[in-house]
């Protein structure tokens, strides 16, 4: 199979690829060319088919290093650039990385390493085309729970993923995807894969910037962009001015959305798809259309084409309609398993079903929900609690910002709930132990409320509950 980004600059040579800041962009043409040139830097220091580390930004040259790697068949290894130099030695590690290619201001230790600017040229030695079941990249998971594992991602996982995102909001070729997440990230990474399948333009942001993007989705300088919750509220807090009608598609991931905000979002009209995915599935494997969006509140939607998806309880057996079991799915956009880890690998499978390690339910039409991590649930008294629908009352109470819940042990209840909160303005633990207990089962309330500056994400904007629990780990009530 061609090179993805010669076999699109040959298709589309003069489409503009790339947008970066206000003046610069590239055809694919010059995409092409600039990936080209830095392959030829790169080969010289190529020794074998291990993985070659990139810890970069969200820049050009980031975008034409990742094109770069893909013309000489090495896989991708993105490193996550606000790790500690620890997290970053152990991954380095574990993947057994040859090279690290790394921008001046992330020096990373290694023994191996080249600065992005330290490149010199070097010869023609590009490979320009791979295999489909080649691994094309690496990225280790979150450790929302644990220790991360490197997740491989193929060039089929890559394109059953936008080929199923096609087919689900529809293509067009004018369309420029607005590209505010992480490139280092499976849905920053995604939307560079897509834009060279697609044949259409990113519009790349070195970071999130709520006013900057809300000028732009006005301005009509984008038709696409991928958010998780977080950035959405924040856009929701400057919008003042309705989008352009050029904008046709918002996805949102990273986790439930709090009912609130989905609710605002479909009465300003805005085109919010909810969805489901994880690194695993290389990017979102369900997702809500927005005219479901009012019915199915909560729901992340079905499976993207052709994926497949199924509720099992702790035996194994498929759950009935609306019983919460852990979520399993199948499809050519999940991956092959984890880099170097065959136990791993043999544990997340079953029959060739990942075990996604979330939990939720199907309900009469298969739209899914949803529920939490099954490392997350609490049991309270013999009763199943879900932080994420805590989470979500919450971030509906007028003073709250955000809301983080995990468990606590309990010396009579096994568990309770404790509530981490961020505050837009001052009140009184009683009005939101009051508030909560309008909406929720008794059981379900926070025994104690925690006001806290801010909440721990990772760089995906998830809330890493694991940093909360050890807050808690060792007390008791």
């Amino acid at each position: 199979m061609d090179n993805w980004l010669k076999k699109r600059a040959a298709l589309s040579p003069d489409q503009i690829g790339l947008y970066a800041g206000e003046d610069n962009v590239w055809t694919f043409r010059e995409m092409e060319s600039e990936a080209a040139e830095l392959a030829e830097k790169i080969a010289p220091l190529i020794k074998n088919q291990d993985p070659v580390a990139l810890l970069i930004s969200n820049q050009p040259h980031a975008v034409f290093l990742i094109h770069a790697l893909q013309k000489i068949r090495v896989p991708v290894l993105m490193l996550n650039h606000r790790l500690s130099q620890k997290e970053w030695a152990y991954q380095l590690s574990d993947s057994k990385a040859q090279l690290v290619i790394y921008e001046d201001q992330f020096a990373v230790k290694a023994d191996r390493a080249v600065s992005v600017n330290e490149l010199k040229s070097g010869e023609r030695q590009q490979v320009q085309s791979f295999e489909h079941e080649d691994v094309c990249s690496i990225m280790y998971t979150s450790g929302t729970t644990g220790n991360p594992k490197g997740v491989m991602q193929t060039y089929d996982n890559h394109f059953a993923s936008a080929a199923g995102a096609a087919f689900n909001i529809g293509h067009q070729p004018d369309d420029i995807w607005m590209c505010a997440v992480p490139l280092f990230h499976i849905s920053g990474y995604s939307i560079l894969m897509r834009s060279v399948i697609y044949g259409i333009g990113v519009r790349l942001y070195e970071k999130f910037d709520e006013h900057m993007i809300h000028e732009d989705l006005v301005s009509g300088k984008g038709s696409i962009i991928s958010v998780v919750t977080t950035m959405l509220q924040r856009l929701l807090d400057v919008k003042n001015e309705t989008y352009h009608p050029f904008f046709r598609c918002m996805i949102l991931g990273g986790g439930p959305a709090p009912l609130h905000i989905v609710e605002r979002c479909h009465n300003e009209r805005i085109p919010v798809y909810q969805s489901y995915g994880m690194t695993e599935t290389s990017s979102q494997f369900t997702t809500l259309a927005p005219a479901d969006a009012d019915r199915k509140k909560g729901a992340s939607g079905k499976p993207l084409f052709p994926g497949e998806l199924k509720i099992v309880d702790e035996q194994g057996d498929r759950c009935e309609t609306g019983e919460i079991g852990e979520i399993l799915v199948k499809g050519p956009s999940v991956t092959k398993g984890y880099l170097n880890n065959e136990s791993a690998t043999e544990k997340a499978f079953s029959e060739g079903w990942l075990k996604t390690g979330d939990v939720g339910y199907l309900d009469d039409e298969g739209f899914l929900f949803v529920a939490d991590r099954r490392s997350d649930l609490i049991i309270s008294g013999g009763e199943n609690v879900y932080p994420a629908e805590i989470e979500s009352v919450l971030a509906g109470h007028p003073a709250v910002k955000e809301a983080g819940v995990v468990g606590q042990k309990d010396n009579r209840w096994g568990e309770v709930p404790v509530a981490f909160i961020v505050l837009i303005d001052q009140v009184k633990e009683e009005s939101l132990h009051d508030f909560l207990k309008e909406r929720l089962a008794g059981y379900k309330v926070p025994k104690t409320f925690r006001f806290k500056d801010e909440l721990p994400r990772n760089a995906a904007g998830k809330l890493l509950r694991r940093k909360l629990k050890e807050e808690v780990i060792d007390e008791s009530f």
